[in-house]
């Protein structure tokens, strides 16, 4: 209990740094994605507007503060920007001596008029107006990428001709993929350091609780063992009444009720010895076809003192690793309950098989019942849980019992669960692993 608790402590704790350094990483790529893309189409409207060239850049700075009447703008009037005045100024005129580029201008037809090559080196004047006539074939409007590292613009002149630009985005893409490697790296050696220090204080962090279950385990434990004296006692004081005065209506109602708390006892401690972490069950090779037979036929007169029918399609020699007390004790959970709450001369169904993979063992119990407790019904394997108390007063039932099953499905590496079919017929499964050499 103590090292599942501690491990989804971990797991809960390592999922949430995950999901921060995915949302973080995820964010800080995009954005930087999206300011490379967003500065080559910043570059390629300039040259859009400029027939293919950069203009002059020192003079078109200042040209707005010129058309305004006022002086040309210079590096010191820029002190209020982000990055600062100087370095604002030196990215903006050292633009056309930084921008990898090409073009061509293609008329109506598609067939190249002229084509400028001379800011690029990994394109020749061929290869340039091969690539532009595949883009303009093509339909693509406006913008794109060719080949992911060229993001293009297509501008239609006046005269029907067509000028595509081409910019070589792959400085920023190489850039931007070295930060992506860079902060997935980051992320890896976080998500180790936060692992080691969140699995090194998980003991810490959930101390409290630990404390808690393990002083719930040890009244349990104790409160069973102080209780089976007390009930020692009072079996023995009936045998003396029922000797002197003989056996009335009262000795019986009393011998009924301590069997009733006699087994109340037994599942408590069978349910706290189940959970106790240095508790090792020594499982040994187990025919579980035949402790499931061996516990089916046991209530066979019960179910014919109910008139219920009775149903049992168990296959043969299904070996599995396990203790055979507590697959006995499992059986007979799960039948009896079925017993009990199986509606009037309903149906009660015990069926062993293997799965398709002949992996796992497959015991279903299945009963008819009046009606079904709604909402999820996993909430019946909870301690003391009852669907109907009146119910469960009339067959004895103390709500533990399903509990206890699984436990023992749990510890043999399983899982029980429980199913609707229908208004009126309920299921509980049990799925446990079959023995290696049977598997195998």
């Amino acid at each position: 209990m103590v090292k599942k608790l501690r491990r989804k402590f971990v797991l809960t704790a390592m999922l949430s740094l995950f999901l921060i350094l995915v949302a973080i990483i995820g964010v800080i790529n995009f954005l930087n994605y999206r300011e490379v893309q967003s500065g080559a189409d910043d570059a390629l409207n300039i040259l859009a507007e400029n027939e293919g060239f950069f203009p002059e850049m020192k003079m078109e700075f200042g040209k707005k503060d010129k058309d305004n009447g006022a002086p040309p703008m210079k590096p010191e009037d820029m002190d209020g920007l982000f990055f600062g005045g100087k370095a604002a100024y030196n990215r903006t005129i050292e633009m056309p001596f930084q921008t990898r580029y090409f073009w061509v201008k293609l008329d109506s037809d598609g067939l190249v008029l002229n084509t400028d090559v001379g800011h690029i080196a990994a394109v020749s004047k061929s290869e340039a107006e091969e690539i532009a006539t595949q883009v303009f074939n093509s339909g693509n409007k406006e913008r794109g990428y060719y080949d992911w590292h060229y993001r293009y613009i297509l501008k239609e002149n006046e005269d029907g001709s067509t000028l595509i630009i081409f910019l070589d985005c792959s400085s920023g893409f190489y850039g931007a993929n070295r930060l992506l490697l860079m902060t997935l790296g980051i992320a890896g050696v976080s998500l180790i350091g936060m692992f080691i220090l969140v699995y090194l204080f998980s003991g810490k962090a959930v101390a409290p609780v630990v404390e808690s279950l393990e002083k719930q385990k040890r009244f349990i434990t104790d409160a069973g063992h102080e209780l089976k004296t007390p009930l020692a006692v009072v079996s023995a004081n009936v045998d003396v009444i029922e000797l002197e005065s003989g056996k009335t209506e009262w000795t019986q109602s009393i011998r009924g009720q301590i069997k009733r708390m006699n087994g109340l006892v037994k599942n408590m401690l069978t349910l706290s010895r189940m959970e106790e972490e240095n508790i090792h069950v020594v499982f040994s090779d187990l025919d579980m076809s035949y402790a499931v037979k061996d516990a089916a036929q046991s209530f066979m007169p019960v179910a014919e003192s109910r008139n219920l029918k009775y149903n049992m399609d168990i296959a043969e020699n299904i070996h599995i690793s396990g203790d055979k007390n507590a697959i006995n004790q499992l059986s007979s959970l799960l039948i009896d309950n079925a017993m009990k709450y199986a509606s009037e001369k309903g149906v009660v169904n015990i069926c062993l098989e293997l799965d398709s993979k002949g992996k796992k063992a497959i015991f279903e119990v299945s009963n008819t019942c009046d009606s079904i407790p709604e909402g999820n019904l996993d909430r019946l394997f909870d301690r003391f849980y009852r669907a109907d108390s009146s119910r469960s007063r009339n067959t004895g039932g103390y709500g533990i019992g399903l509990s206890v099953a699984r436990a023992i499905a749990n510890s043999h590496g399983g899982s029980i669960e429980a199913k609707r079919d229908g208004d009126h017929m309920i299921r509980f499964i049990v799925v446990i692993p079959v023995a290696k050499q049977q598997a195998n």
